[in-house]
């Protein structure tokens, strides 16, 4: 089977999938929706990053994909509905890059309350600008975290540590680290925060959140930071507070349209702007964040092609099997009505199956089983499991 792997994913990524027997093609950009297409063709594997969307239409022109490895912490650059319907397997890696995005914002906070850009810039001009003119320490400011999740509870636990105070918003019921204290609201966020730090998700609710009626409900002077997706601030709005004042400091490493490929030109209304610190989308870019997900994702790919194991897939039911040590295993995934177990282990027991395991898994309108045998199935038992009204596919893997 063929792997392809897009957008200068770390190379053990490839050399997981190619000791597992996979054929793994490496790119280092990201393909259009018309490119896709015609590269698609034969590759059970496709790894991305942020930047390849993967839609319904390529889906359709996609005949031998088994699965996408998203390669980062996002996915909604994937149509999760429409690869689910496909049976396409769709995972990513949520923990991976945490350390990485949360030192990157821990930095870019000090870096902006001590306008350290301005002043390494005069010195490259060859101007010695030696003033304590608008810098500040961190210690005992208020850093408001908005999204609490993997990322914001890390920041949360090492600003604290930096002797930080933190307030954190989000949606869901987290559960506050240290001496966090939650908010019942944004705006009441908004008017604590010294510094306010984006930490959410691609989720379409969350697109335009942030914008000129949010910023004007910050502190006068504070600082803002985006790490999380660049469809939820407006750009335009923030130019203007960091124009006019209001906003002492920004720094972004997300942006709501972003260049394809490494050296193309990056547009944004943003630039030239004092104080402002614009990164690349590189907030999960280290070396050891880039190991850890091409290895973790990697895995997860092969597990799910030569095992049919899903843990940790975001869009179909997760079934957490073993590893395949011996026997046989039939993988069914179905459509998710009552009766198909029932049905299925009919068929085994008329079949004389030994069952060795059995591990299943629904999730909206799908089901997962995996059944272990001690012998193969007969075919025409196969047969009738394959042709079923409920089956999106049938899948064999011998030990």
């Amino acid at each position: 089977m063929k792997a392809l792997l897009l957008e200068n994913i770390h190379p053990v990524a490839v050399e997981v999938l190619e000791a597992r027997g996979f054929e793994v093609e490496l790119r280092t950009s990201s393909l259009s929706e018309e490119e896709l297409l015609e590269a698609l063709p034969g590759v059970s594997l496709l790894g991305i990053r942020s930047n390849t969307h993967i839609t319904e239409k390529v889906l359709d022109g996609a005949p031998d994909l088994l699965a996408v490895g998203c390669f980062c912490i996002g996915t909604n650059q994937v149509d999760l509905v429409a690869a689910a319907e496909r049976g396409i397997a769709v995972f990513n890696a949520p923990y991976s890059n945490t350390r990485s995005v949360v030192e990157l914002v821990i930095g870019e906070i000090i870096v902006l309350a001590r306008r350290l850009q301005e002043k390494t810039e005069r010195m490259h001009a060859g101007v010695w600008d030696k003033s304590a003119k608008g810098s500040h320490e961190v210690r005992g400011r208020t850093l408001g975290i908005v999204g609490y999740g993997n990322i914001g509870t890390q920041l949360s636990n090492l600003a604290e540590s930096m002797g930080l105070r933190v307030v954190f918003f989000d949606t869901a019921d987290r559960l506050a680290h240290g001496n966090a204290r939650r908010m019942r609201s944004l705006d009441d966020l908004l008017a604590e925060a010294d510094v306010v730090s984006i930490h959410v998700d691609g989720r379409p609710g969350n697109a335009g959140m942030f914008g000129a009626e949010q910023f004007a409900k910050m502190k006068p002077r504070s600082l803002f930071i985006n790490a999380s997706r660049g469809m939820v601030v407006d750009d335009e709005a923030l130019r203007e507070n960091i124009l006019s004042g209001h906003i002492a400091g920004a720094a972004l490493d997300v942006f709501p349209v972003e260049p394809k490929a490494q050296g193309d030109a990056f547009e944004s209304v943003l630039r030239g702007l004092d104080n402002v610190i614009l990164t690349p989308h590189v907030g999960g870019s280290t070396q050891e964040a880039q190991e850890e997900i091409g290895y973790f994702v990697a895995g997860k790919l092969g597990g799910f092609a030569l095992e049919g194991r899903t843990e940790l897939s975001v869009n179909l039911p997760a079934v957490l099997a073993p590893q395949l040590q011996a026997g046989h295993r039939i993988g069914f995934l179905h459509v998710n009505v009552p009766g198909v177990l029932a049905g299925v282990n009919g068929v085994l027991a008329d079949a004389g199956a030994n069952v060795t395991g059995q591990y299943l898994s629904t999730r909206a309108e799908q089901g997962y089983v995996v059944t272990d045998t001690l012998d193969p199935l007969p075919d025409d038992a196969l047969a009738k499991l394959a042709e079923s009204e409920h089956t999106v596919w049938l899948r064999t893997w011998d030990a």
